[in-house]
């Protein structure tokens, strides 16, 4: 808890203006029941009526100042809480938007939106009550003790009695909630859980008829949490029956201590009644301070989970500014890349090699579970590599500052991935600066173009959250047409073109022609028709490359790749495709014999 203070820094003019208003308010305050027993002593008892009318002016005043003290301190600790809280979603966000995948993947998503929200709701809660309480309660219950015992050191035996009460009964139930706290925590992750993901995969619950199960996964949950919740407010509501017999308790003790006194000197009655009132602003400082000891453990629990998340060491660390100046032409080099999962005993991708120059396409084909997606996502440090180096431009990506690095490269996932505002919005999201004509120019070389241009609105249309009012083919091209408009240096397709149709693909990837000529393209891709035609496939199987060349190349060579166009054509197709590829073949050893021949008369 105390870590998070750090965010209170740029208010700390706002908290001395605090605590000096609510000193005044103390002060204030404590001062009205020894004005009362004056009135009492000096002025009801002898009768003294000007000096009554005297005294109650200055209670009077004091009374407006110690509510002028109120209202400014309530107000400031309102508005410091409010924004420390605000800074530390604001921190949280910073970090989990820096996060690497696999620095996500040791949190669930779950669990981080916990933690922005409730978690933070918590600290919040708890910093204004210390802000209002770390001076009042204190200086109410130090000073109410010393004028009470100078009031009436008889009686002050009775504030012994009643402190020890409240202490032990706040130690008693601080002992019973403490340990549940981090247990309702991990219920209100695992809700968030639930509810997430069953709102994202709504239409397989459905498809599948899993309604009943899914609502039984929820309310299992959701009876858990219920009952945790009623034991810790059960152990909690009992604060206040035991605060009220100890409050009703040592106020009957003020009153038969003080009417035995009174009897023998009636006037001790002032005295007897500002005594009680000093109890009772000892009781009230014991409660505010025994109700911040309650909330205060379930505060430091989620600033322990909010801590988690700032102090957490990101795997990656970049640059503050590139070392070495990147090559003009783009070009992207993996020399012996290794990478394995953080404490994974195998390695997903082993020993990797390749050279991808610009104005040509790189495909990486192979099965599921192969690298395809891991080798690609090491170019944008998504992953950092075990071994190896990998060079963008002629520079070693862990050389590059990571705004350089990101601005050369164009991202498509294999799922569009859209965000809530416009077309227009959507489509510049890697270059705001860019122009209309650009982003035009974007989606018509996406094939975006004629789907937008129908909507009512054009490039101004409304995108809702996720892109859920467009088809998973209209999402994939404005994610192609995001990262076209960006004019990056690199171009990286994750199986970015399995929602397009054969003839929207085959459109799409002739056009792209027009905007990778200096840029290098790395393809990700299942159908074997979406990179046929790039000049260099790499197979991978099991993480290893088990064949490079062109297509045709391949099926001479890998037989990987030759199970895999098999698997995919007809059978007709398949010899066809072999008669081209034999065809080829001959062609190419013609070709070094005429060249062999010719070297060896050269050197007669």
């Amino acid at each position: 808890m105390f870590k998070l203070f750090k965010f209170l820094k740029p208010y700390w003019w706002q908290i001395i203006i605090l605590l000096l208003t609510t000193t005044l308010q103390v002060y204030t305050t404590l001062r009205l029941p020894a004005l009362m027993a004056n009135i009492i002593n000096n002025g009801i008892v002898p009768g003294d009526t000007g000096y009554i009318w005297i005294t109650s002016l200055k209670m009077i005043g004091l009374t407006v100042m110690s509510a002028i003290g109120s209202l400014i301190s309530s107000y400031f600790a309102a508005k410091i809480g409010t924004n420390y809280a605000k800074d530390i979603r604001t921190a949280i966000f910073t970090k989990i938007i820096n996060y690497n995948l696999l620095d996500l993947k040791d949190f669930s998503t779950a669990s981080l939106l916990t933690r922005t929200t409730n978690d933070v709701n918590q600290v919040q809660m708890v910093t204004i009550m210390l802000l209002s309480m770390m001076v009042r309660s204190p200086l109410f219950l130090i000073i109410s003790i010393i004028m009470a015992i100078q009031t009436a050191p008889d009686m002050s035996w009775i504030i012994v009695v009643g402190s020890v009460a409240i202490l032990g009964s706040a130690i008693l139930i601080m002992s019973l909630v403490m340990p549940k706290f981090k247990i309702f925590q991990g219920f209100i992750d695992r809700i968030t859980l639930i509810t997430r993901e069953n709102l994202t995969g709504l239409r397989v619950i459905r498809a599948f008829d899993n309604e009943k199960l899914e609502k039984k996964k929820f309310v299992r949950t959701n009876d858990k949490l219920t009952g945790l919740l009623i034991y810790i407010d059960k152990i909690i509501e009992l604060q206040n029956p035991l605060i009220n017999i100890i409050f009703n308790g040592t106020t009957l003790l003020c009153s038969w201590i003080g009417i035995s006194l009174l009897s023998k000197d009636f006037a001790y009655l002032g005295n007897m009644t500002a005594f009680a009132q000093y109890v009772t602003f000892v009781m009230m400082s014991f409660l505010m301070m025994s109700m911040l000891f309650v909330t205060l453990p379930r505060a430091n629990v989620s600033a322990h989970r909010i801590n988690e998340v700032l102090d957490k060491k990101t795997r990656i660390h970049w640059q503050n500014e590139t070392i070495n100046k990147p090559d003009r032409i783009a070009s992207i080099e993996f020399k012996d890349v290794d990478f394995r999962y953080p404490e994974a005993s195998e390695k997903v991708l082993d020993n990797i090699s390749f050279v991808a120059k610009a104005g040509e396409t790189t495909a990486f084909i192979g099965s599921t579970g192969s690298g395809k997606s891991t080798l690609i996502n090491l170019v944008p440090r998504f992953y950092e590599a075990t071994s190896g180096k990998i060079l963008v431009n002629g520079v070693s990506i862990k050389d590059y500052e990571k705004k350089d690095l990101m601005q050369r490269i164009g991202y498509v996932p294999q799922r569009g991935i859209l965000f809530a505002g416009t077309i227009k919005s959507n489509i510049k999201f890697g270059a705001p600066g860019a122009s209309d004509a650009s982003m035009r120019k974007s989606a018509r070389i996406a094939q975006a173009e004629n789907f937008i241009e129908k909507l009512p609105e054009k490039y101004n249309s409304h995108v809702a959250q996720g892109g859920t009012n467009f088809s998973g083919g209209q999402k994939q091209r404005l994610s192609i047409a995001r990262a076209i408009c960006k004019e990056p240096d690199i171009f990286i397709f994750d199986d970015a073109f399995s929602a397009l149709d054969m003839k929207t693909d085959e459109k799409l990837r002739a056009a792209l022609k027009e905007v990778s000529e200096t840029a290098v393209t790395l393809v990700v891709a299942q159908r074997v028709s979406t990179i046929k035609n790039a000049e260099q496939i790499i197979v991978l199987n099991d993480g290893k490359i088990a064949g490079k060349g062109k297509h045709l190349e391949l099926l001479n060579s890998c037989k990987v790749y030759q199970e895999i166009v098999k698997s995919q054509l007809s059978d007709k197709e398949y010899k066809a495709e072999l008669k081209l590829a034999k065809a080829d073949k001959e062609v190419g050893q013609n070709q070094n014999k005429k060249l062999a021949k010719g070297t060896h008369y050269a050197e007669i």
